[in-house]
């Protein structure tokens, strides 16, 4: 905006000169100041007020904070040849604001281009597997190709994630037919190991009521304490000496051809 004392656009235009003989200059915290006279820098200046005399000055601030690059839809082949789109994120700041506008004519558009190259080596040399299951580690390799362009631009990226990969209609059912598959077998594999594990313990079972009669019995006794705690009569033949057991009256124990009630 023309403020009377100097023309601010943006980070990567230089503003036009300041009319006026006084000029006032105002950076915020989160900014740098390029301080320029008749074309030349003179310097950087700090947050807070400045005030210059003379003819011929001009101010170019920079944002400092971090931001994000956002690149959207991107067209690429994977390591199978097949079209994919990728979006990724980029977290970067600007780390030397000489350089970054002094470097190139538009800073950001050279690094939007330097991420778009990254992304096309990085995801041609990768599964498209990969490129589902292992998301981070694709974005470490990307934000080790774009670091050392973004510090040419005096810019330091922080970051670099994949935030979406969309695949072709057809590819995208094999893959969610592939999927399926595989969870049903993981399900089928967990159902036998547990059929597995509990024949095991009923060998065990055995084996431990095989080898200990009293074991064997102390058993049976708790199967009739819970039998008789239901309430209804129960007749069974027992070896070892154990007599029929019921909760019923007296005069059906003596009968061996009772039936059982439920």
């Amino acid at each position: 905006m023309n403020t009377g004392y100097y023309y601010e656009l943006n980070a990567t235009t230089v503003p036009v000169a300041g009319r006026g003989f006084f000029h006032r200059f105002a950076i915020s915290h989160f900014e740098c100041g390029l301080l320029y006279r008749h074309g030349k820098l003179l310097g950087l200046l700090d947050a807070g007020r400045h005030r210059r005399f003379g003819f011929g000055y001009a101010l170019s601030k920079v944002d400092l904070r971090k931001t994000v690059m956002d690149i959207a839809g991107q067209e690429v082949l994977s390591l199978e040849n097949v079209g994919l789109k990728v979006s990724v994120l980029v977290a970067y700041q600007v780390q030397d604001p000489v350089k970054a506008l002094h470097g190139v004519q538009n800073w950001y558009g050279y690094a939007y281009h330097a991420v778009q190259l990254a992304l096309r080596s990085v995801i041609s040399a990768q599964p498209i597997e990969n490129l589902l299951q292992q998301r981070l580690e694709v974005g470490k390799q990307l934000l080790a190709r774009v670091q050392p362009e973004f510090a040419g631009l005096g810019l330091a990226a922080h970051s670099a994630e994949i935030k979406d990969v969309m695949l072709p209609g057809e590819l995208k059912k094999v893959f969610g037919e592939v999927l399926r598959a595989k969870q049903e077998g993981q399900a089928a594999l967990k159902r036998a190991r547990g059929e597995s594990a509990a024949l095991r313990n009923l060998a065990n079972a055995a084996r431990l009521l095989e080898n200990n009669p009293a074991l064997q019995n102390l058993r049976l006794m708790q199967c009739l304490s819970g039998a008789g705690a239901s309430g209804n009569t129960l007749v069974m033949g027992v070896p070892a000496g154990f007599a029929p057991l019921k909760n019923g009256s007296q005069s059906k124990a003596g009968n061996p051809s009772a039936n059982p009630v439920d």
